[in-house]
This record gives C-alpha cells, sequence and structure tokens, in this order.
C-alpha cells in the first residue's frame, strides 16, 4: 500500500482551520502560502511528495 502526501492541499487545510478559528490571520496566513507556494515553485519543487 502506497501513501502519498501532497504539501498543498495539506497546507491549505492547515490555513483554513486557522482563519475560521482567527478571522484576524487571513493576511498572514495568505501571505506565507503565497511565499512558500512561490519558494517551492522556483526551486522545481511545486510537486513535493512527503
Amino acid at each position: 500500500m502506497s501513501f502519498t502526501l501532497s504539501i498543498g492541499p495539506l497546507v491549505s487545510l492547515i490555513a483554513g482551520i486557522l482563519i475560521l478559528v482567527m478571522p484576524r490571520l487571513l493576511s498572514t496566513i495568505v501571505a506565507i502560502y503565497l511565499i512558500v507556494m512561490g519558494v517551492l515553485g522556483l526551486m522545481g519543487m511545486h510537486s513535493l511528495k512527503l
């Protein structure tokens, strides 16, 4: 049995939960998400599997 976990959906899930719990964090969470996805994309790791 093979189990792969993509980092994008996992980060999105965590960010969504944090936004629901603390709506004031929305801009910070979006900024961090965009920075992380941009860095991973530039490094060629956009399809990183854990």
